[in-house]
């Protein structure tokens, strides 16, 4: 039984700031779209004073946040007072809160008759109203407070799945519909990505982007937001017979008629045991749904029942809410640590403070890159917001508060690999940095051994995934070259390889010692380097000593000022032509000084330094200053360029380099390739040719050989520039396109003529 005497004044304190606090998270959360807690902490923070008020009656207030839904509308739109007010839901947060709900049910209706519910997803979104008035939409309102919400008429109109007109000639009247306004994970993700993309904020969860898009106060800007309703219940109707939706679920199917979405899961069951089932079945579909949901709403499916259990003072009797563990909690940025994965992507990891969040506890947490550590602005010591959404690894999604500067410290992103001391790089325009050391790097191991011992690129006949990892694991091989000192004993005394297989693995490491250099640089694994690019490689620069040299340039000729297309500089040509020579000023504040549009001071100073002084610029044609890039190497641009010379760099990879090639060590071969005037010379040399279907008497890695040995670029993708394209048994598109582009087409046989003609094959 409640206690009525006077509370003692602690508890009176602390229940005078619970409300305090509910009062500002409400505040925070409805009106600024900024929360400032997790659903966790807000739910506990709620539970905590009903627990008080319930125990000690007289300090409840008709303020306190028990007793009402929500906060005021903004003062930006325009109040609208519910005719019927939008109550919230009392909640269960076990299979026994749900089971005491019923037992409640059961006696007020004085009845031992199982109950009828309608169990539906509780989405996770913005609660509106919807007026029609003779069938045409003609007011939609946010929950608010209740009893009064805001008007957003003109933000929904532009929903795409809220109806502006009923569908059907049974349309009542007047109809008030209530649902949920979400948006759906993918959308979320695409618009967030948008945002970043454009150096915008994104959104901090799918329900934040629901209620940002509903408030703003330019309807063109809610219009580019993907949002989607599903109703979930009639308010007022009228002239219509309601004697034929005299059931929850009836009313549902009748919003469907009239042209509203609804839940496709929501079901009719008898008794409590099958609503607690349908938590379990929804639970485990959770994360598969392309929209949020914090838990599951059951509501007596009778209206006669619903009517005879009627209301207390915030919400209906014959409802109740079951909410899922939550997704988000608080706690306290310990520290951070960098961890290399197995293609050598960088990434950051928060160590947290273990707090227990979607049905685990959680200790780490990633922070995904440096570009998300700074937009997130976060140190370590800070507060912040965790997310866990089933079995995703949990994130970083806000900071909430920061923690003094005697215990906040930043957050430095490593120039070196943690695991093995390679340069971590990142290349422009990506937001992953990695370590360059793949051949030797630690983490890397595994993925760059399976790789290197691929079909197409060392071709290691029977070194599979899982040799590969018994290799590793045993700590017989730390790099690609080590494969080549295995012995007999070792090989045959890993699990499941007898004898006779592990002599057949060491016949296959000894034959693949003689290769070509472009199955040797692909089987390498430098980032972005696919077969074409490794080809296309090994006959530019004819040797990998030549390559371990490398620069950036010597893959691209730039020409020009960057930033200066030709309509800048035609317009300085003609400029210069008429000014008169810089006097006592410098050349860049000449140059600046010459008026023309779109050349700034930055721009002007780059261009002085490139000509250096005022007769060399006088003589510049517009081709001499218009930026150009040029790649030498067709397929390599300037970022490919960068990972391959980002991998040469490396002395970690250049030693593993050495053991491969040194004839005492692994002793990997390959012929000579052809100088370049040599290569000009051959019979299919600048030619482009495609390999499209099965070719019966070759493989299709040994026809690319045979191409590439006589000159020709093998591509995989048919255009203008192709030359020629084989086609074999179950040839697709690419012969299609071959034939919409009028590009020569020929058969196996017609193949085996060139090669013989060429002495590639004999028969």
């Amino acid at each position: 039984m409640p206690d009525t005497a006077e509370a003692p004044p602690a508890l009176a304190a602390e229940a005078h700031a619970l409300r305090t606090q509910l009062h500002e998270h409400n505040y925070r959360y409805y009106a600024l779209d900024d929360p400032s807690v997790s659903d966790a902490e807000y739910d506990r923070l709620l539970r905590r004073l009903q627990e008080i008020e319930q125990v000690h009656p007289a300090l409840l207030t008709p303020d306190s946040p028990t007793q009402r839904v929500g906060a005021p509308p903004l003062p930006a739109f325009d109040s609208v007072a519910h005719a019927l007010p939008m109550l919230s839901l009392d909640n269960a947060f076990d299979d026994e809160e749900l089971r005491d709900f019923e037992r409640r049910l059961r006696q007020r209706l004085k009845s031992d008759v199982q109950i009828e519910y309608v169990c539906e997803p509780k989405l996770d979104g913005v609660a509106v109203s919807l007026v029609y008035e003779r069938g045409v939409l003609s007011l939609a309102a946010t929950r608010g407070d209740g009893y009064s919400g805001e008007n957003i008429t003109a933000n929904m109109r532009t929903v795409a799945s809220v109806p502006l007109r009923l569908h059907g000639e049974d349309a009542p009247p007047l109809l008030e519909v209530r649902g949920e306004v979400y948006m759906p994970i993918a959308g979320f993700e695409a618009f967030n990505r948008r945002a970043l993309a454009s150096g915008d904020k994104p959104f901090v969860n799918p329900r934040n982007a629901a209620a940002g898009s509903l408030r703003q106060l330019d309807s063109s800007i809610t219009a580019t937001r993907p949002l989607e309703m599903c109703a979930y219940s009639i308010g007022r109707i009228e002239g219509v017979d309601t004697d034929e939706i005299s059931t929850h679920l009836s009313a549902l199917e009748a919003l469907k008629g009239w042209g509203f979405k609804i839940s496709p899961y929501a079901r009719a069951v008898t008794g409590i045991e099958a609503c607690v089932a349908y938590y379990q079945d929804m639970a485990a579909r959770r994360e598969s749904l392309p929209y949020d949901i914090d838990g599951i709403v059951y509501k007596v499916n009778s209206f006669d029942l619903q009517r005879q259990l009627g209301f207390v003072a915030r919400a209906p009797r014959w409802a109740i809410a079951r909410k899922f563990p939550a997704q988000e909690q608080t706690t306290i940025l310990l520290d951070v640590e960098f961890q290399v994965g197995r293609t050598g992507a960088v990434t950051p990891v928060a160590r947290l403070e273990p707090v227990f969040v979607g049905g685990v506890t959680v200790s780490n947490a990633t922070l995904h890159n440096q570009d998300e550590m700074e937009r997130l602005g976060i140190r370590i010591g800070d507060k912040v917001v965790i997310r866990r959404a089933g079995d995703v690894i949990p994130q970083v999604v806000r900071v909430l508060s920061e923690a003094s500067d005697s215990v906040r410290k930043p957050i430095i992103f490593p120039s070196h690999c943690p695991e093995c001391d390679s340069e971590v790089l990142r290349a422009d325009g990506e937001a992953v940095a990695r370590c360059t050391g793949g051949l030797y790097c630690p983490a890397q191991r595994k993925e760059a051994i399976k790789h290197f011992a691929s079909r197409r690129a060392m071709d290691i006949d029977g070194l599979g995934d899982k040799i590969i990892d018994q290799l590793v694991d045993e700590g017989l091989v730390h790099d690609p070259a080590d494969l080549y000192t295995l012995s007999l004993e070792q090989v045959a005394g890993l699990e499941r390889l007898a004898e006779k297989s592990a002599q057949n693995l060491l016949d296959a490491l000894a034959a693949s010692r003689a290769t070509t250099l472009a199955r040797f640089l692909y089987a390498l694994g430098i980032r972005e380097v696919g077969e074409v690019a490794a080809a296309a490689l090994a006959s530019h620069f004819g040797s990998l000593e030549v390559l371990k040299a490398v620069e950036v340039e010597d893959f691209h000729q730039r020409k020009g000022i960057k930033g200066l297309g030709q309509k800048k500089a035609t317009a300085l040509i003609k400029a210069i032509a008429s000014a008169e020579p810089p006097q006592q000023q410098s050349l860049a504040d000449w140059i600046a000084g010459l008026g023309v549009a779109g050349i700034n001071r930055a721009l002007a100073e780059a261009i002085a330094d490139h000509f250096n002084d005022y007769q060399t610029l006088n003589l510049v044609t517009v081709e001499d200053l218009q930026y150009s890039h040029k790649s030498l190497i067709e397929g390599i641009g300037p970022v490919v360029a960068e990972h391959i010379v980002g991998f040469f760099r490396q002395a970690h990879n250049l030693e593993v380099l050495d053991k491969l090639t040194d004839p005492k060590r692994a002793g990997i071969h390959w012929p000579e390739v052809a100088a370049e005037a040599e290569r000009d010379a051959q019979p299919l040399a600048g030619q482009g040719w495609v390999l499209t279907g099965t070719l019966e008497t070759m493989k299709r890695d040994e026809a690319t050989d045979h191409l590439q040995s006589l000159g020709a670029r093998v591509t995989g993708s048919v255009s203008a520039k192709t030359s020629c394209v084989v086609a074999g048994d179950s040839a697709g598109s690419k012969l299609d396109r071959a034939r919409q582009l009028e590009v020569e087409v020929m058969d196996e046989a017609a193949f085996r003529a060139v090669l013989r003609k060429y002495g590639r094959i004999s028969d």
